[in-house]
């Protein structure tokens, strides 16, 4: 166990330093550049761009900028922001909280509905609710995630005035009730694809167990179908979904991106975008790889909770 883990953390080391050979080379490269903000100020003058530039060290080679952040980073200084010389690792912990109580809010959601559509389609396989829920996840699955935020504020924010139309809380009003308020329709956006996946793969995994023939065994031996569906193939279904849960951990990500936009939610996905508005590199450099290191962290985990569950995944 302890060589898979080993073998496991060196693969995710290296794809981690792959990962941001190409973001610097590919944010750097990019037409514009920070400078391009101080290009527009009226009196400046290419002097004046160079001195900020040798201030900023961007009048190094590629190479050599790469390295220095690169060491930086290892050292735990992830550089300060261009927009207000902020630390990165501040401006990026101001926004964690916000996104995580999302992004736990609609998995947890993705779960409890995607588990249990999955599994009362594959028991009632062929009836009116699996093709409802056939129907219905492919919809979810061909749903733009910006449109049906936009369709949530329209219907239950302007329409109705259920629900509110964005933020993460009201203004002088800091509740726990006043955060669940504001979280129900952006966690709903954010999880509805993910609902649609959980369902698919739980159908397809509990239909897979079902005809093996341990469990025609468990059936003969008279056992209750209760303990038949919840022991033996809940059990046995459910191992797959732990792979799944660590690769949609970017899925997760690039809908919180969306998400967090169109309601205004104060999250790492809205810094993300005005980050890059402001050509803010050091920020987004720092959110690419908090969210590299979080989507490798979360495979780790999968991987390990495999071995654990079924030894023959392990390779010592």
């Amino acid at each position: 166990m302890a060589r898979f883990i080993f073998g496991r953390v060196v693969q995710s080391l290296i794809l981690l330093c792959l990962v941001s050979m190409i973001g610097f080379a590919v944010l750097h490269l990019a037409p514009g550049g920070p400078l391009a903000q101080f290009a527009l100020v009226p009196g400046m003058s290419q002097a004046d761009i160079a001195r900020i530039a040798a201030q900023m060290g961007l009048d190094r080679p590629l190479p050599i900028q790469y390295w220095e952040w690169f060491t930086r980073l290892l050292l735990g200084d992830w550089g300060n922001s261009y927009r207000d010389s902020q630390p990165v690792l501040s401006v990026i912990g101001s926004r964690l909280g916000a996104t995580l109580q999302l992004m736990v809010t609609a998995t947890l959601i993705a779960i409890v509905l995607g588990v249990w559509i999955g599994v009362m389609g594959a028991i009632r396989r062929y009836s009116i609710f699996d093709y409802l829920g056939t129907i219905g996840a492919m919809i979810a699955l061909s749903i733009p995630t910006f449109w049906f935020g936009l369709v949530m504020i329209y219907i239950f924010s302007v329409k109705l005035g259920w629900l509110p139309s964005g933020n993460r809380s009201t203004v002088g009003d800091g509740s726990f009730f006043d955060y669940a308020y504001h979280l129900i329709a952006p966690s709903i956006v954010l999880a509805l694809v993910e609902v649609a996946v959980w369902s698919r793969y739980m159908r397809s995994s509990m239909l897979d167990v079902i005809n093996q023939d341990f469990i025609r065994t468990a059936r003969a031996k008279g056992l209750p179908e209760r303990v038949v569906l919840f022991h033996h193939t809940m059990r046995n279904a459910l191992l797959p979904m732990i792979t799944l849960a660590g690769l949609e951990l970017p899925v997760l990500l690039s809908g919180a991106l969306v998400t967090e936009t169109v309601f205004t939610w104060p999250g790492m996905g809205r810094l993300f975008l005005d980050s890059l508005g402001y050509r803010d590199y050091p920020v987004v450099m720092g959110i690419l790889m908090f969210s590299a290191v979080l989507v490798l962290v979360g495979n780790l985990l999968a991987d390990c909770f495999c071995a654990i569950a079924d030894p023959r995944i392990r390779l010592d």
